[in-house]
């Protein structure tokens, strides 16, 4: 088997809406990837079902069921796309087996964050890495291409969804959305304090997911960090075709007399920029208005095929 025919087999946790559309992804576009494992706990669920109809071995166990299953030594990869506490669950019994690489889908956070066009390069050797939240996917390559032009001291997104994209888990994650994004926006993104909102958008029929970026930064040339601004939004669309600028990048100097109280800044005065994006998903397996769940599945897929890639030109 030549190099280039070789591909290393994944496994996906999570036979929800996230996990199928993964695992469709994975069918149709992964270069270096192939499907091994399709993993759930309900055996009535669309996604087993789907996935048994495609001639995908699937498992209904969860993660025991995995560990059983006689294609588990041929898995390099695995994708949790279940929920933070289950992956914490998960993971406590995946890391004893050496080798096998883990791409966290949920706001858990076990593994660092990881934003491909952003950190990927110091990331790709680490076993677990977390892959933030749908928000936090949309709008960290913003502040941190704001970051690598001018020290951003304050950075706040607010990330809109289609209330029919959002299921049960991340429902049940909120909190966890709300803080793992933040701690991201600072760790990943660059920014000195950092804040994440959440909209569940009830429209009829439903909107695509808009995201709204804002930095406060040192002042700086506009024009340099637009362009930052522009080749980041390339870079993301590389991966996710669907992301785009809604409106051109805005500005807005606030003067020192004029500064903003900041909890735990106390008042910052700067550069103020502002950055609305669209992100309309792929159609894979969730209709495109469900952005927020195609951008964490592109960005997992991404993830792990350039793992794969590096891996492949290792070997």
């Amino acid at each position: 088997m030549t190099q280039e025919t070789a591909k290393i087999k994944v496994a996906i946790i999570g036979s929800g809406n996230i996990g199928t559309d993964l695992m469709i992804k994975v069918m149709r576009t992964a270069k270096h990837l192939e499907m091994g494992v399709f993993v759930g706990i309900d055996p009535n669920s669309d996604g087993l079902a789907r996935a048994e109809r495609m001639g995908i071995a699937t498992t209904h166990e969860g993660i025991d069921g995995l560990l059983n299953h006689p294609l588990w030594p041929e898995i390099g990869y695995v994708f949790d796309a279940t929920s933070a506490k289950a992956h914490v669950y998960n993971y406590d019994k995946i890391k004893a087996f050496a080798g096998k690489r883990v791409i966290d889908l949920t706001p858990a956070a076990i593994g660092p964050f990881l934003v491909p066009p952003v950190n990927f390069d110091t990331l790709q050797d680490v076993p677990n890495v977390n892959m933030v939240t749908c928000g936090g996917q949309a709008t960290i390559p913003m502040v941190a291409a704001v970051n690598r032009v001018a020290k951003v001291h304050y950075g706040e997104i607010v990330a809109s969804i289609a209330s029919k994209s959002a299921g049960p888990g991340t429902r049940a994650n909120i909190d966890e959305f709300t803080e793992t994004t933040a701690h991201a926006i600072e760790q990943v993104g660059g920014a000195t304090k950092g804040k994440a909102i959440i909209i569940l958008n009830p429209a009829e029929p439903p909107l695509v997911m808009r995201d709204t970026v804002f930095t406060l930064s040192d002042l700086a040339d506009t024009e340099a960090i637009k362009e930052s601004i522009h080749q980041m939004v390339a870079e993301v669309q590389q991966y996710v075709p669907g992301y785009r600028l809604h409106q051109e990048v805005q500005f807005e100097v606030i003067a020192p007399e004029n500064a903003v109280f900041i909890e735990g800044l106390g008042k910052v005065s700067g550069l103020k920029t502002t950055v609305m994006l669209q992100v309309r998903g792929a159609g894979h397996y969730l209709p495109e208005y469900a952005g927020n769940l195609d951008i964490m599945t592109s960005a997992a897929l991404a993830t792990a095929e350039r793992m794969a890639s590096k891996q492949g030109g290792n070997a």
